[in-house]
């Protein structure tokens, strides 16, 4: 038994290590998830007819309607600009979960352009 060949190489395996670096990388993407669940970015569209606020996550919080901005009869574009405006946000939050998680998921054999949610576990 002693003679068989370590599968990992010529030197030893440090498994302590090894799993406490990986506790500290988890312990890590834990603390930046937390930190994008309490951020928030806005989007709006049309000079500000609509805003809406998501956090981190994409979490949709508010909708803000500017009073006065739209004929309540036409329901439809206030439908959109609202789409418009949390697809705007979303957009900004997703760039956001990137710049945060995308070093860490990088060092997890993630996407190599290191973007979140490519790894297992994130």
């Amino acid at each position: 038994m002693t003679d068989q060949p370590n599968p990992f190489g010529e030197g030893d395996l440090d498994m302590n290590a090894l799993l406490q670096q990986a506790q500290e990388m988890q312990q890590q993407v834990m603390d930046a998830q937390a930190q994008l669940a309490e951020a928030t970015v806005d989007g709006t569209v049309g000079d500000g007819l609509v805003t809406v606020t998501v956090n981190g996550t994409g979490d949709l919080l508010n909708v803000g309607i500017r009073k006065g901005s739209f004929d309540p009869d036409q329901t439809e574009d206030l439908e959109d600009l609202i789409v418009a405006a949390y697809r705007d946000a979303k957009g900004k939050a997703d760039a956001l979960a990137a710049q945060t998680l995308g070093p860490l998921a990088g060092g997890l054999g993630g996407d190599p352009d290191g973007a979140p949610g490519t790894s297992p576990g994130l």
